[in-house]
């Protein structure tokens, strides 16, 4: 062990005359540590809701879409279709028309996005409907009609959980949608009034979607919406999440001129910029922790460095130069910190472990979205927080050595 070293581990475990000096280490060790371990958390957490939400979204949602950039809609849709199915790393595609309606049963009511579906589709394409009550996706298979045949008798309908309460209806009810496009009078348009019968309700874990989003039959949307022959949207699911944008672009060249393309990254970029800046914003404010701690530190020191002035003096008088002296107190303060750091990290992989895997914090999932906080540690993180703890508490180690390596030894030894 090197001379500057051995004498900082020495300091460390030696007796004090002032006990205050020891009770200042312990507590800039566990400051340190408490920092550390609460910036492992934090990221742990940040990174957890993020991943979690990514992944619901990934799972729930189209991938890409695409419209027409007229907001008239997508006519003549099937060759167009079958030959977007064919676009490199597309894996599957879905038609989709939808429209802003209200949703009634008796006195209670609720707006609700209404998408008109082939469920067969839809279902490789977005797993929105993938927890909903048995038989809702049967209900929902188009049924055989002739050109020009009158709309279906009480067509069915698949609400969202929170939805569904909301109108206080359940599976077999009837309940009213009504359309704000509707028929033209002399009194102006009027809303359009049709009845259909909850098939199903869906979970899909997303409150907003859960609590505003609907399905129909894609013939019975655009009946509905006296839009025959329509849609609004062409929903895609491809090979490589990370690939959307250029996906979305080849799409757009594929379909012509008059449609664009619209991608999960866009559709959730301020979702995950907001989870962004909360992860920066935890990560300074918890930091202020350790540099609490590293004040700690640097009062532990200089009480240090004014207990072993004697001894300072001493070693400089048997040749000890300023530089070895100064090195001392900064190994000091580097195992001070290095120690605190260990055990900060320890305790932080250890509760973000224990968090994520017994799910013991429990969130409401109409504000957050998810009902259990979730716990992602990652290992670059704790290295990040290794590198600014260690980094923080030696700048405060900077001072109180620099003052030991300028004690003179005749003057510290002149009344000894």
């Amino acid at each position: 062990m090197r001379f500057e070293l051995f004498l900082a581990a020495r300091y460390l475990r030696a007796k004090r005359r002032q006990a205050v000096v020891g009770v200042v280490t312990t507590i800039s060790v566990a400051g340190v540590a408490a920092g550390v371990a609460a910036l492992v958390i934090a990221l742990a957490i940040t990174n957890g809701m993020k991943s979690d939400l990514e992944d619901r979204l990934v799972d729930t949602t189209a991938h890409v879409q695409l419209m027409s950039t007229a907001n008239e809609g997508i006519r003549n849709w099937q060759p167009l279709l079958e030959k977007l199915r064919h676009v490199p790393h597309v894996v599957a595609a879905s038609p989709g028309l939808y429209e802003q309606v209200l949703v009634a049963r008796g006195p209670r009511d609720g707006g609700a996005l209404v998408e008109g579906i082939l469920p067969n589709d839809e279902k490789k394409v977005s797993g929105m409907l993938a927890g909903s009550t048995p038989g809702a996706l049967d209900a929902l298979q188009p049924q055989p009609t002739a050109a020009g045949a009158p709309c279906s008798t009480l067509p069915p309908i698949v609400l969202g959980k929170d939805l569904a309460e909301t109108v206080g209806a359940t599976v077999g009810d009837s309940v009213m949608l009504i359309s704000p496009q509707g028929e033209m009078t002399p009194m102006g348009v009027i809303p359009k009034y049709v009845r259909f019968r909850l098939a199903g309700i869906f979970h899909s874990g997303f409150y907003q979607y859960d609590a505003q989003m609907g399905f129909v039959r894609l013939a019975d949307a655009q009946c509905l919406f006296d839009e025959p022959d329509l849609l609004s949207v062409i929903s895609f699911r491809i090979d490589n999440l990370d690939h959307a944008p250029e996906v979305g672009r080849a799409i757009e060249q594929a379909a012509g001129h008059g449609y664009m393309s619209t991608n999960w990254m866009e559709q959730n970029r301020e979702l995950f910029r907001a989870l962004k800046l909360e992860q920066v914003v935890s990560f300074i404010v918890i930091a202020l922790i350790v540099m609490v701690a590293a004040l700690n530190i640097l009062i532990a020191l200089t009480m240090m460095v004014m207990e072993k002035t004697r001894d300072i003096a001493v070693m400089m008088s048997f040749g000890v130069d300023p530089g070895q002296v100064r090195r001392i107190f900064l190994l000091q303060g580097l195992l001070i910190s290095v120690i605190g750091t260990g055990i900060g990290l320890v305790l932080g992989y250890a509760a973000s472990w224990a968090g994520g895997h017994y799910h013991f914090i429990h969130l409401s999932a109409e504000v957050y979205s998810i009902d259990t906080l979730p716990f992602a540690p990652r290992l670059i993180d704790g290295v990040l927080v290794a590198a600014v703890s260690i980094g923080v508490s030696l700048l405060a180690t900077l001072y109180p050595s620099y003052s030991a390596s300028k004690i003179l030894p005749a003057e510290a030894l002149r009344y000894e």
